[in-house]
Order: C-alpha cells, then structure tokens, then sequence
C-alpha cells in the first residue's frame, strides 16, 4: 500500500484510464476509494491555485464547474441543468486549456448545434480572451471535412425534399395508374387536402430520418418484411403502398441532388464521414468539445467517435437529459443516457446549481421531468426563491386572459416577456386587433412581447415567461398527434413513458424564466400537465379568470 501511494502523490488528476492501470499493477481492491479521495484533494488544491477560474467572462466557476475544467478524462459527459452555465464551463475549460495546460487554441475542436450558438460562443471568447479555436456545426464542420479532401458540392435548399415531393404528387403521380391506386388503397376515394398534406409530412420525416440513421437501400426491403408480421393484413396493405410511395420519392430525390450536384444536412454528415475513414484527418485536433450532446443523431456521434479515433483527442460533452427535444430529427438520447458504455474511460460530472431558476420553480419542474423513467436524476439547486414561481391563469377567453396577464407584469415594471406556444400559429388565437406583429415581437398597448415555439426557445431565457395553447386538444400540449408506426423502423429512440418527450418540452418551457413562468389554461379542457403539475399547490397557484 505504501507503494501504490507514492506513486499516486506524485501525480495530479488520475483519470480512469490510469486508474486501470493501477489496478491492474498493485491489485488492490479499494482503488476506487483511494484514487476519490486523492482527485478530492487535488480538486480543493488546485481551485485555489488557477485564480482564472474567478472570473470566466465575469463571473467565478463554482466546485462543480470547476471540477470539469480541472478533470482530464479520456471522455467526459457532463449532466448540465437548466440555466446551469453550461456555456461558462465550456469557455472556462477552452481558457484553461489554453492558459494552463498551453494546449494551441488550434487544437480545440469545440462542436455547438446552432449557428447562433456558434457565434455567441466565439463572440464571448473573443471579448475576454486573446484568441481564437475552431468553432463549428455539426454541418459546418463536415463541409470543412469535405473542403480538406477536395470534396465540392452546391447546398441543397432546406425545402428541396419538400419541393421533390410536390413534384412527385403533382406530376408524376397522376399520370401513373399504379400510384394513383396505392394512393386510393392509402387515403381512400374522397381522401381531403389535410390528409394528403399528412401523408406528404409523413414521408418527409420518414426520408429524412432514414438519411440521419444512414440507412442503405437494402433496408426497406427489411422493413417490408417487419411490416408484415406486425400489423394485420389491412393496415399492411396501406404501409406497404406508403413505403412504395416512399422508396420512389427518396430516388426521385437521390436523382434530383446528383443532377444539381448538390447534398443535404444528412450527406454532408454521412459523406465527411466516409472521408474520414478513406482518407484520415489533416487536422490533429487534442480536444473535442460538443454542446448540447442530447440532441446527436447516431451519425453525428459515429463522425466524433471517427475524429476522436484519428486524433486520439479527448472528448468532453455538455447537455442535459431533461432537454432533449429533437427526436423528430434523428436525435437519439440512447447517446447520452449510455455515454460510459459506448466510449472507452469515459466518466460522468454533473453540475447541480441553477443560476436562472428560483428554487420553487425547479421544484415543480424537476418532479414533473422525472415521471420520466428514463432520464438522469438530478438534484439542482438555485439561491433564488420565490413564492408561486408557477401561476395558472384558468379563463375561457383567450384575447383576454393574454391582456390581462401582460397588463400584470406590465404594473410590476417587467420589460422581458416571452410568450411561448406549442406550434408556430399558437398565438393567432390569443391576439385581436390591437396587437400589432413585427416579425414576432408584439406590441399591446406599449407592452412589448417575443413570441416563440417552445422548441426555439431552448437556449433563450426572459425575466418573465407566459405558456399558451396548453390545452386538452390534438395540437395541444400535450400534442395528441400519433407518431406514424412506420417512424418506428427509422427512428432508433423509443418512447419508455407516455408523453415523453412532450414532458421534455413542457420542461424545457416552464425553465425559460427568470423569475414566474404564468401558464394560461382553459376550464374545461385543460391539459393532463396542468392537472398534475397544481396538484402540488406549494409552488403552484390557481389564478380564475
């Protein structure tokens, strides 16, 4: 034992990797105990010494945070909450780096997911810090991949499936007995615009998604058979004239992109990766860091997992659980709830304080997100508190029951509102004539709002927050809407518990706020998360119209 402790005082941070070698080499069975107690004591010494950590773009790392910016693990997920300063651990571990262990700032691979995000981070290191990293989407990223091997290819617009489906239904089809057929086997004779519109939808995810996956041609004849012993022979009979209808578009397509020589998001994904292990890497990247790691797709994660084999970079990812919203997508958090299984040493860190949230509200929330079974369970904390940090405001008229809320915060002198809703159009049914719109940001009566779906506000926060459309309806929160059963043969995450990921959303909503989040509900039908969120009337209140 008096050997094993030498050799661990002469070293700093023992990641898990080393630890494995101990071991292996001394035999003792509480390494983990010793190997804790020694990062324990380096944590506490070296927090004293790096004084940088005081002020990362004005504000201190707290222990949690510092704890991930001093680890030097092989791969790293880090469990952030909401309004946890996740972005701040990201800067403050890109500056340690740097400043502390003289990584060159070109040996920083950092990966957000919005160009938003992207410029924001670099806007904030290149204000505080004398000095630049690579900074990329994900599609960013494979385009540049792509440029290093002297791949070229034309973008295709963001509706270019969506036009080639039209094409497909207004051209071709028509002129061609067999589709005319399956389409009357899928919708019927007296089939509607609306149900024509849902079958064209449900294509463009089903494509889509079956690129995100990087799914071969082979594979529909896969889902054919899997189709005919799930279902009973009528709704066979209709998947089976969808998938035809499918398998022609998504060629229709393919052809489409060759004659533009053009790619979408999804190739520029799968072909950088296929250079990749062609052709290697010329940049060397040391250090991969990805924000908000819940929403990579499989391929996304395959591209990092091949970069990091290339570079034998260590890799640290920053997300939570809770948030994970783009399922739709090809997002998958198989990746995130079984980080330490898919990568080698890989090890967790969580930080608990919330700096946005008062206490009350992350109480609600959390016990609402964790009816969820599969999701991370997490403790946060906030100094903040307030009393009734959630408000219902139980009314029948919507116009009104808007009004009287903004003229509300509007009388406690609240500028910051943001109003959210479920789906795009939300806020149609909540505004009369004397709103006035430009380009969503609303004005009633000198009080000014921004209005956002609840997707796009992930990342954003407001002094004060107001949920509408929540509501006992199909498009609803929480949407009623059935996922088509042909999404489950391209979709590789599956639903644990009813609602899940329109709980995630409901969460990602109710923790926009600053201070209270107000949600409008109507009498009558009023939606299965209002009733189980007042049930709990500490933090919650009633408020009648």
């Amino acid at each position: 034992m008096i050997y094993i402790n030498e050799e661990i005082k002469q070293k700093e941070y023992i990641n898990l990797e080393e630890k494995e070698i101990l071991r292996k080499k001394y035999k003792i069975k509480d390494i983990d105990k010793v190997v804790d107690m020694h990062n324990q004591e380096y944590f506490i010494r070296k927090r004293k010494e790096v004084t940088l950590l005081d002020n990362i773009n004005g504000y201190p790392l707290d222990d949690y945070q510092s704890k991930v910016v001093l680890s030097n693990e092989k791969a790293t997920l880090v469990v952030a909450g909401a309004g946890s300063g996740k972005s701040l651990t990201i800067i403050g571990k890109i500056v340690y780096l740097v400043n502390c262990c003289h990584i060159d700032p070109k040996d920083i691979l950092c990966i957000s997911f919005t160009n938003d995000a992207t410029i924001n981070l670099k806007n904030n290191i290149a204000k505080n810090y004398n000095f630049k990293i690579d900074i990329y989407t994900f599609h960013k990223l494979a385009l540049e991949i792509l440029k290093q091997n002297n791949k070229s290819f034309i973008i295709a617009p963001d509706n270019f499936l969506e036009e080639t489906i039209n094409k497909f239904f207004d051209s071709i089809m028509p002129n061609n007995k067999k589709y005319m057929n399956s389409l009357k086997i899928i919708l019927g004779k007296d089939y509607k615009d609306k149900e024509l519109n849902n079958l064209k939808r449900l294509i463009q995810t089903f494509i889509s998604l079956f690129k995100a996956n990087n799914y071969d041609l082979s594979y529909f004849k896969e889902i054919l058979k899997k189709i005919r012993f799930t279902i009973n022979y009528k709704e066979y009979r209709v998947n089976k004239n969808i998938l035809l209808f499918i398998i022609n578009i998504y060629l229709l397509y393919e052809d489409e992109l060759s004659k533009e020589q053009a790619i979408d998001f999804n190739d520029m994904i799968n072909k950088s990766l296929e250079c990749l292990k062609e052709n290697g890497l010329k940049t060397k990247w040391k250090y991969v860091i990805v924000d908000e790691y819940q929403d990579t797709s499989m391929t996304k994660f395959n591209l990092i997992k091949e970069i990091i084999r290339l570079t034998n970079a260590k890799f640290l990812a920053v997300g939570d659980d809770f948030q994970s919203i783009y399922r739709f997508t090809g997002c998958t958090l198989h990746l995130f709830l079984n980080f330490t299984k898919l990568l080698p040493y890989a090890k967790i860190f969580q930080i608990v304080n919330t700096y946005r949230n008062p206490q009350e509200l992350i109480n609600v929330a959390g016990k609402f997100i964790m009816k969820n079974k599969a999701q991370q369970k997490k403790n946060l904390v906030s100094h903040k508190h307030l009393e009734y940090p959630v408000k219902i405001l139980f009314s029948d008229n919507r116009v009104k029951a808007l009004k009287e809320l903004l003229e509300l915060i509007n009388s406690n002198k609240v500028e910051e509102i943001m109003v959210l809703g479920r789906n795009n159009k939300d806020i149609n049914k909540y505004i009369d004539k004397e709103f006035k719109n430009d380009n969503d940001m609303y004005t009633y009566k000198n009080i000014k709002f921004r209005y956002l779906t609840m997707h796009k506000s992930k990342g954003l926060e407001s002094e004060v927050v107001i949920l509408i459309n929540i509501e006992d309806s199909l498009i609803g929160m929480p949407t009623k809407i059935k996922q088509e059963k042909l999404l489950k043969y391209v979709n590789k995450q599956k639903d644990y518990y009813k609602y899940e990921e329109e709980r995630r959303l409901f969460y990602v909503a109710l923790t926009r706020t600053k201070t209270i989040t107000y949600i409008i509900s109507p009498t009558k039908n009023q939606s299965v998360f209002v009733k189980e969120i007042i049930k709990d009337k500490k933090d919650v209140k009633t408020i009648n119209d």
